[in-house]
């Protein structure tokens, strides 16, 4: 019996690798420093603005970064996704990508790095004399060493998927600030949908309804939220565990399009009712920021009771903050698809009592 089970094990491993696999397409590029930098200051090769605020190395290990190119020693891949236009969009790397515009400081790319003036050397040892001098400080023949060493650049094509782009995205997010997931979606899945995403998280009545961590104000969890309002509110019967997988899979369906006016004039109608009669956003208690599952339970119930078009009872929505029943679909096992239409169902017949 154990051997069987073994065997099998095997099978499955073996049918897994296989069939993963299959879906990764890459293709490999020594490329010059002076090609690459073109690229990117061509547009060639794009940052998405999620991936700016991760520009923060300082001086001194920009330095060293330059100081390596220049004695050969071996630096990380550039890892990149192929857009559908072919551009290519970095994915790991971008600290990397901007030192070295940063070093070479044409206006452009200084401007595409956030920077107001070429590197400054500072702070090696093997090359000291390097110290204290920018680009144009060096002789030709160093300038011409450096624009001309190799960096290895990993591409993945078009031909692989998008849900192995958003793996890649999540698995080589190794930036000195890590990307959410939403950050990572508003890479991988732009277009249209994205567009309008990121327009309705704006919206001052979903603003003032939603209360974030102050560090969450500007890296997509507004967005995210948004988007579970929609993913939510049109398949939350088909919910089955995994939350990430089940808004990667809407908005890869979704991305193309733009959100329908009768989907957009729910939204809306959700949250000005609810930010008439919850002043405080969707809170428990004296606690300052709102529950994902109390927001996904109250706004997608709420908009649940708004399409079926017959009065609602606004006054109870101030109590489901703390009922406890509701308490019991948002705490503990949150995720099971049995507590998403719990909490999402019972919302929705209480405003409708």
């Amino acid at each position: 019996m154990a051997v069987r089970k073994m065997v099998s094990a095997s099978q499955t491993l073996q049918q897994q690798l296989d069939g993963e696999r299959r879906l990764v397409s890459f293709d490999s590029y020594d490329l010059s420093v002076r090609q690459l930098l073109d690229m990117f200051e061509s547009g060639e090769i794009d940052v998405p603005p999620e991936y700016q605020r991760q520009f923060i190395w300082d001086a001194s290990r920009e330095s060293q970064l330059i100081e390596s190119v220049l004695l050969g020693i071996p630096v990380p891949s550039l890892f990149m996704a192929t857009n559908s236009d072919s551009t290519w969009e970095i994915v790991d790397g971008v600290q990397r990508l901007g030192t070295l515009a940063h070093f070479l400081g044409s206006s452009t790319l200084l401007n595409k790095v956030n920077r107001s003036s070429a590197l400054e050397i500072e702070s090696l040892e093997k090359l000291s004399a390097l110290n204290f001098t920018t680009y144009t400080d060096l002789p030709k023949s160093v300038q011409l060493m450096f624009s001309t060493r190799p960096m290895r650049v990993t591409v993945l094509n078009d031909k692989s998927d998008q849900n192995v782009r958003f793996d890649l995205f999540e698995r080589l997010n190794t930036g000195g600030i890590s990307l959410t997931n939403q950050e990572i979606r508003n890479c991988v899945f732009r277009g249209l949908f994205n567009n309008d995403i990121k327009r309705l998280a704006v919206d001052k009545n979903f603003v003032a309804t939603i209360k974030l961590k102050s560090g969450d104000v500007k890296n997509g969890t507004a967005e995210e939220h948004a988007l579970r309002f929609f993913a939510f509110f049109e398949h939350y019967k088909a919910f089955d565990h995994s939350v990430k997988d089940f808004l990667n899979s809407y908005m890869q369906q979704s991305a193309l399009k733009k959100i329908s006016p009768s989907l957009e004039k729910v939204f809306k109608q959700t949250f000005a009712l609810l930010k008439k009669n919850l002043p405080k956003g969707v809170v428990r208690g004296n606690r300052g920021v709102t529950p994902v599952n109390l927001f996904e339970g109250i706004a997608v119930g709420t908009a649940l009771a708004i399409r079926t078009g017959k009065p609602i009872a606004e006054a109870k929505l101030s109590k489901l903050l703390d009922d406890e029943k509701l308490r019991t679909f948002t705490t503990g096992a949150t995720n099971t698809k049995k507590s998403v239409v719990g909490r999402i169902e019972y919302v929705r017949d209480v405003l409708l009592k």
